[in-house]
């Protein structure tokens, strides 16, 4: 994943939480190598370049049915096919120069989830397109991090808190506490709002560019793509989302961080027990909105 990864665990059995989390870090390594598009050895690499069909392990169809429905839902705005685009705009940040409109225009032709074939029957997968490349980074770190918080409750440690690089899922709340207390940053600034979330048996996940972006030419352009234009986003906005899950946490932040404000608000109020937080630079101006979840999170 390229991302620090951390587990919180409360036990009076220290035997059991070091066995447990030592076991629960190789699941991470061992999804990290199906997931990653960094490794040219990992499942989903190989399975970018093979350009025809072939069987995947339940690993990997899990996470691309769960892209699947993302997709569907938010209308295109989420897509794990803008692995080319996601290229061009990492060299783009690297080298400080915009991709020229032919080469974004090349890589558009290979992004669409609808030339992703799969087979219900066989789980077998086919890119339908040359050049498609899968790119599962806004959604693998928040579903490691689920994975995780399921393990360890399977194991008996109810009460467990990972961080995947910033996305959060938590299992119970700790011991003598009602909830989880998570902190939300906003843009442009390092302060915390003033109040907290207070979750337990949740997830939590931001997107934006508070971090991530590069500035070309005097413009501000964002490391999420838009997989409609091909462009990195150009508007300051930090997207907080909370989920019964990891994985619709992580991509619901993703999506939403691509929509427009009133459909990434309905989008969120589609799904149950699901709050959405925006926050946007406009100038010298912060806009924020949230729904009726995200406020009833927070104490």
């Amino acid at each position: 994943m390229g991302s620090p990864f951390s587990i919180i665990v409360y036990s009076n059995d220290s035997l059991k939480v070091s066995s447990a989390t030592a076991r629960a870090y190789k699941l991470v390594d061992s999804l990290n190598q199906v997931y990653s598009d960094y490794d040219t050895q990992s499942e989903l690499s190989i399975l970018s370049r093979k350009g025809q069909s072939a069987g995947v392990s339940d690993a990997l169809w899990d996470i691309l049915k769960q892209s699947q429905v993302a997709y569907q839902k938010s209308s295109g705005a989420f897509d794990i096919t803008i692995g080319p685009l996601v290229k061009l705009w990492r060299k783009a940040r690297k080298e400080k120069q915009l991709p020229a409109d032919s080469v974004l225009r090349k890589a558009q032709v290979s992004v669409g989830f609808q030339w992703v074939q799969m087979n219900e029957k066989t789980h077998a997968v086919k890119l339908n397109k040359s050049a498609m490349q899968l790119d599962l980074g806004g959604i693998a770190k928040g579903y490691i991090a689920q994975k995780v918080v399921d393990f360890l409750a399977k194991e008996g440690l109810g009460a467990s808190l990972v961080d995947a690089g910033g996305d959060l899922a938590m299992g119970q709340a700790p011991p003598s506490k009602k909830a989880w207390s998570v902190g939300v940053n906003i843009p442009s600034s390092e302060e915390l709002l003033p109040r907290y979330l207070l979750l337990q048996n949740a997830a939590v996940a931001t997107s934006g560019d508070m971090y991530q972006f590069v500035e070309i030419d005097g413009k501000h352009y964002s490391h999420i793509v838009n997989p409609k234009t091909g462009l990195g986003l150009s508007h300051q906005r930090n997207v907080t989302v909370i989920a019964p899950d990891g994985a619709t946490a992580d991509w619901l932040a993703t999506a939403c961080s691509v929509l427009p404000v009133k459909k990434a608000l309905k989008l969120c109020d589609s799904f149950p027990n699901t709050g959405l937080l925006i926050a946007e630079k406009k100038g010298t101006m912060l806009f924020k909105w949230q729904n009726s979840y995200f406020e009833k999170m927070m104490e």
